[in-house]
């Protein structure tokens, strides 16, 4: 069973000021899932709000496929994917390009639904890729595998029912939705969406200042619904750092998640130094949910994603498939194999066996590097984040973390651009407070080997990001791809 209504009884989830307890959103998820019983599959719209978990869940419990749909899309970004997936129902408000029957969801409706649970191999969602190497693809994901995923994470984190879970992270990708959204109803913990994931909200939630219908009521330590697990991206931590009221709030979690990126040394050491530790990092994708992650009880070593979790096995490839050697030094293509994997790409045979070796691992594009303790460091893409230059190769996440150890810069982005003499040289995007851009490259010289330093800086105000905050390269001029 990929939901369990009775995991953590009386466990709440509350977005913003509106909460359900568990026997509430199960049967205003019940009134859903009878008006959607039989389709083919139906698209959500993605938003932070208690509408959306209870058009998933209600999507869930009917057997439909899930189909989230970005709350930020443009109009032809949403339209591709709702034709795309062949959705037949629109579940949430009416948005524009969208010429679905639209299925109303309120959280305050209640009725009782039954139905058999579907196979384990039944699709579960059908969740879109990020779109930056062509339109985004469809990618299906069973209900094995977002079961397979939580339980390992729930192994890996010590997350039980006791837990009450808080972020603000999007619901419509596989941070927010599956591990934030889908993993507390799985373990049955509590769940508070701050709907936007601000240092205020979180410290509020770390106080547990928070009063209202989706407060449990335990016993012990978690009596006043104080959050004990945070999820959260570098962004987020970087901003919580920077405000120290709400860094020393964090003092009283019990873990600190970070993804979708690689967390700053300064960014973790100012967390532990506010409040007295730093968080656990994790690795994956659209197609392949959480395959790494560093353990709750494992030593902190940022920049690092831990290692596979059960059930999931990796190993790195070089560009012409050689192996590539697990020294913590050398650099290839991560590939992953194991139980949380997608299906296949919706409607695209082709692309789906393109994603696969012939030996059966998914080709994740991260270049990364493995160390003989299993550990995993990702690098960048092997498109974009792989600059040769010089005869060279260097992963653009080692400078980039490098450039982030300097106290005059807040943001990095590393990309190599097309050189007449070196192939690629290495170009450095920063943010920050008087950035002086032979400081930075003899920075990193002095950290790193001397040919991996920027040979040119350009200080900028912001960077591109989408809306898991993850930088997007292609945007930045004369990036090479």
């Amino acid at each position: 069973m990929l939901l369990n209504p009775s995991a953590g009884e009386g466990s709440a989830v509350r977005v913003g000021e509106a909460g359900l307890d568990r026997e509430e959103l199960w049967a205003a998820a019940g009134a859903v899932a009878r008006r959607i019983s039989g389709a083919g599959a139906v698209a959500v719209h993605g938003e932070a709000s208690l509408s959306t978990v209870v058009a998933v869940v209600g999507g869930l419990l009917a057997g439909v496929p899930v189909v989230p749909v970005p709350a930020d899309a443009g109009t032809a970004e949403r339209r591709h994917i709702v034709r795309d997936s062949g959705a037949a129902l629109w579940l949430g408000a009416p948005q524009e390009g969208i010429d679905l029957p639209v299925v109303p969801v309120d959280p305050a409706e209640r009725a009782p639904f039954t139905a058999p649970e579907p196979p384990p191999g039944a699709a579960a969602l059908i969740m879109y890729t990020s779109g930056t190497t062509g339109r985004p693809k469809g990618a299906v994901l069973s209900r094995r595998a977002v079961a397979a995923d939580v339980d390992a994470l729930a192994d890996a984190w010590d997350w039980t029912s006791e837990d009450v879970l808080v972020h603000g992270l999007p619901l419509f990708h596989v941070h927010g939705l599956v591990l934030g959204v889908l993993g507390a109803l799985r373990v049955g913990s509590s769940l508070l969406h701050t709907v936007r994931p601000t240092p205020a909200a979180y410290a509020a939630a770390a106080r547990g200042d928070h009063a209202g219908p989706a407060a449990p009521a335990r016993s012990g330590a978690r009596d006043k619904g104080r959050g004990t697990l945070f999820f959260g991206v570098p962004t987020v931590w970087s901003r919580i750092v920077r405000d120290p009221d709400s860094a020393r709030a964090m003092a009283g979690a019990r873990l600190l998640v970070s993804g979708s990126a690689a967390l700053p040394d300064p960014v973790a050491e100012g967390l532990r130094a506010a409040c007295g530790h730093s968080p656990v990092e994790r690795y994956g994708m659209t197609e392949t949910l959480i395959t790494l992650a560093a353990r709750a009880d494992a030593p902190r070593r940022t920049g690092w994603v831990g290692t596979a979790l059960p059930g999931v096995e990796s190993r790195l490839r070089g560009e012409h498939g050689e192996e590539v050697a697990p020294d913590g030094e050398a650099v290839g293509e991560l590939q992953v194999r194991g139980a949380t994997l997608f299906d296949r790409y919706l409607g695209l045979p082709e692309a789906t066996a393109a994603a696969w070796t012939d030996d059966g691992w998914f080709r994740t594009g991260d270049a990364a590097v493995i160390d003989g303790d299993g550990w995993h460091r990702v690098v960048g893409r092997m498109s974009v984040d792989m600059i040769k230059t010089g005869g060279y190769r260097v992963g653009a996440g080692e400078v980039e973390s490098a450039l982030l150890g300097h106290p005059s810069v807040r943001e990095a982005a590393v990309v190599g651009e097309a050189d007449d003499d070196l192939g690629q040289r290495i170009v450095a995007y920063l943010v920050g407070d008087g950035v002086n851009p032979g400081a930075v490259i003899d920075h990193v010289a002095a950290q790193l080997s001397v040919h991996k330093r920027p040979r040119e800086v350009r200080v900028v105000d912001t960077l591109p990001r989408n809306a898991m905050g993850k930088i997007q390269k292609n945007l930045l001029g004369g990036a090479a791809g």
